[in-house]
């Protein structure tokens, strides 16, 4: 398998973690990584196009179609199952001072 290319990301490397209010139980925690994040929030928060965000994020269009489908498919997973979102890791540097 061929080594990821690193994805350049403006959000910050901090972990963030949502959990359902009031709920008790014992949920699965998904993790959205940095890449997946931070190509939501250039798709879907920003508008850019897949083009406008392979650019800032330094990777291939195709590759920005895959991150993306895979953090909605995560973020409805943990909206439909009403599980715990955890968002760290991936393969990313973080852009600083821009």
């Amino acid at each position: 398998m061929r080594p990821k290319k690193t994805r350049w990301v403006k959000c910050s490397s901090s972990e963030r973690l949502f959990k359902p209010q009031g709920f008790t139980g014992n949920k699965q925690t998904v993790i959205l990584t940095l890449d997946e994040f931070e190509a939501v929030r250039l798709l879907d928060y920003e508008g850019l196009s897949q083009i406008e965000a392979a650019k800032q994020m330094r990777v291939h269009r195709s590759t920005v179609s895959r991150i993306i489908t895979l953090a909605r498919n995560k973020i409805a997973r943990v909206l439909v199952d009403i599980n715990t979102l955890k968002i760290e890791g991936g393969c990313c540097k973080v852009i600083k001072g821009e």
